[in-house]
């Protein structure tokens, strides 16, 4: 039984609006989903994706009223994105200059070319060139070029006090592979980071842990991550999925039905919140493919609320 790769990463902003304009219009990403915090409704919840809203492209956001995060380790330390090629990594780079946006040098890490940016309110991203030549699918309406869209989500890097609880769980329990490690570079972590893969492994498929025992544990809030999701294909093996957490131990959320996919919650040893998330139904399953993302969409038990919920939300420009 094998996780296929990252299903989505949910970060926290205190800005949708913001938000939505850097996400849509700097990198490009489609909207396939404007929804809500279905635990919170007066938050919502954005989904970015590729123009089919494939699973292992979103990254989404919480928007809630806090403050700044503070950096520091059991976190989601920075999130990778992937590009096709090193010239797209260089177009990227005019571009972040170009509209003033942080933006570090080009660099390799882990033997990939690598472009470090934030967002606006200090999210850590990567473009990370895919030298597999991950396929991904344009969003015609893209501010970007076809040729350096962002394809999907790509290493995801982790920071933890400790790697041996961690270490167990993503091998012995989550059935990753350790593949190999990586030194850190000029300021980094003393310990190498540590890489482990999913299902058929690529940059689509890697967890990179690093180990900083010697920093403080980050605090949440706005530019921080909230949580990281895996994929399983379907009810069946997301299913099997419960049943093992529950034979070895790990404590989770049990089953948990977001309508657009299923989900399974639990935290590693260290504190950082996973998740295990199913590829369907899709975010087409109350929107045309066409359409996605220009309306509020809520889950069917939060319909009869819609208008109370509408009404404390801000607009978002969805064009």
């Amino acid at each position: 039984m094998q996780l296929t790769g990252f299903h989505h990463v949910t970060a926290v902003t205190a800005d949708a609006v913001g938000n939505h304009a850097f996400y849509t219009q700097v990198l490009g990403l489609r909207l396939v989903k404007k929804s809500v915090n279905q635990d919170d409704v007066s938050a919502y919840h954005l989904f970015y994706a590729d123009g089919q809203a494939t699973p292992g492209t979103d990254l989404t956001f919480f928007d809630w009223p806090v403050p700044r995060a503070n950096r520091g380790t059991h976190s989601v330390v920075r999130t990778g994105l992937r590009v096709r090629s090193e010239s797209s990594l260089r177009w990227w780079q005019q571009r972040f200059a170009g509209l003033g946006g942080s933006h570090q040098a080009m660099a390799e890490r882990d033997g990939r070319p690598v472009l470090d940016f934030e967002d606006p309110e200090g999210q850590r991203l990567s473009l990370v060139v895919d030298g597999a030549g991950g396929l991904g699918h344009p969003w015609v309406r893209s501010p970007v070029p076809e040729p350096h869209q962002i394809l999907g989500l790509g290493p995801v890097v982790l920071s933890v006090s400790r790697l041996g609880p961690t270490d167990r769980l993503l091998t012995t329990v989550l059935n990753m592979h350790r593949l190999r490690e990586y030194a850190a570079g000029p300021g980094g972590p003393a310990a190498p980071v540590q890489v482990y893969g999913m299902g058929q492994g690529g940059p689509a498929a890697e967890l990179h842990v690093m180990v900083e025992p010697k920093i403080p544990p980050a605090h949440p809030g706005a530019g921080g991550v909230h949580h990281v999701a895996f994929r399983t294909p379907d009810v069946g093996t997301y299913g099997a999925w419960i049943d093992r957490l529950h034979t070895m131990g790990v404590p989770s959320s049990g089953p948990v039905d977001r309508h657009y996919f299923r989900s399974l919650y639990f935290h590693e040893p260290n504190g950082i919140l996973f998740e295990i998330a199913t590829d369907g139904p899709g975010f087409t399953t109350d929107e045309p493919l066409e359409t996605l993302g220009e309306r509020l969409a809520l889950p069917p038990f939060l319909e009869p609320r819609r208008a109370e919920i509408e009404r404390g939300l801000k607009p978002l420009k969805t064009a």
